[in-house]
């Protein structure tokens, strides 16, 4: 047997195929940008023109949400002009799931054609410059949840064994979102996110701990997804809620609840600034998009 795939791994590729080939036989539109949308943060979807709603429980080997403030479904439409594949709501590992069942979805987007994919999370505040409700482009992140998705036989038809990190987000979309949101009328940040296993919430030493790290802000999400999509090639902007500040940095607890109503508050910039910014990640993946088609049909 070849070294650079296992009995699983081409079978992860051929499910991923099967479950793209599916979406794609619900729609005639061919997105090449994604969106997951993260806690309180779906109502962006509800948006969207000539929708096609999907619940992830009909498509096959996708792996179901159970987290209160996520809808569970992906819905491929329209923002404006650009056709978008969104995921309302995402799955974690805190509820269980394997780390390969964690970025599955991703594996779907890539193979259904998209080159370039928006993730959104609510996230714990470290830095108390932010505020709540303040919206956060990462520019880097720290993965301490224990795992990585890419664990295990590589299969080189998604991507290489080693893959660079050293530009895990776009640096050229962040600026994009960074213009985007100055014209809207508010600021997007920049931060460093730290991603923990969970559910439980941070201690306040942790926190303290996680400062010293060099974080800003910290979450139970995203970092997976992200080194599956670069692993694949995919640009991606990464843009975080500040929903709560983090443990002992207010003197209080935090609850999901608060989480939800802050997701709530911030909407209407969230949906300003991905409406904005969708246009021109597409307008940046067209040169990619022959090249990429060249690939598929090449595996």
């Amino acid at each position: 047997m070849s070294p650079k795939r296992s009995r699983t791994a081409p079978d992860e590729f051929a499910r991923a195929g099967r479950a793209a080939k599916f979406l794609l036989g619900k729609t005639r539109l061919r997105p090449r940008v994604a969106v997951v949308l993260g806690s309180g943060l779906g109502d962006f979807a509800e948006g969207l023109e000539g929708a096609t709603r999907v619940p992830y429980a009909k498509i096959p080997g996708f792996p179901r949400s159970s987290v209160v403030g996520h809808a569970g479904r992906l819905v491929i439409g329209r923002s404006g002009k650009v056709p978008v594949a969104v995921m309302q709501g995402r799955v974690h590992l805190y509820e269980g799931h394997g780390i390969r069942e964690a970025v599955f979805p991703v594996r779907v987007l890539a193979r259904l054609g998209v080159r370039a994919i928006v993730f959104t999370n609510a996230a714990g505040g470290i830095d108390p410059a932010y505020g709540q409700g303040a919206l956060v482009a990462l520019r880097d992140h720290i993965n301490l949840q224990g795992t990585n998705p890419l664990i295990g036989a590589n299969d080189e038809r998604f991507g290489p064994r080693f893959p660079d990190m050293t530009e895990a987000y776009s640096k050229a979309f962040r600026a994009t979102a960074i213009e985007e949101a100055k014209r809207l009328g508010f600021t997007l940040h920049e931060g460093v996110y730290a991603a923990m296993h969970g559910p439980s919430y941070e201690t306040p030493a942790e926190i303290r701990a996680l400062r010293t790290l060099g974080a800003e802000l910290v979450g139970m999400s995203t970092v997976p997804e992200v080194i599956a999509a670069r692993h694949m090639g995919l640009g991606v902007l990464a843009i975080s809620c500040v929903t709560n500040m983090a443990a002992g940095i207010l003197d209080r607890p935090i609850d999901h609840e608060e989480v939800l109503q802050v997701g709530e508050r911030v909407k209407g910039n969230f949906v300003a600034l991905l409406q904005a910014v969708l246009p021109r990640i597409e307008a940046a993946t067209a040169g990619e998009s022959s090249a990429g088609k060249a690939e598929a049909s090449h595996h």
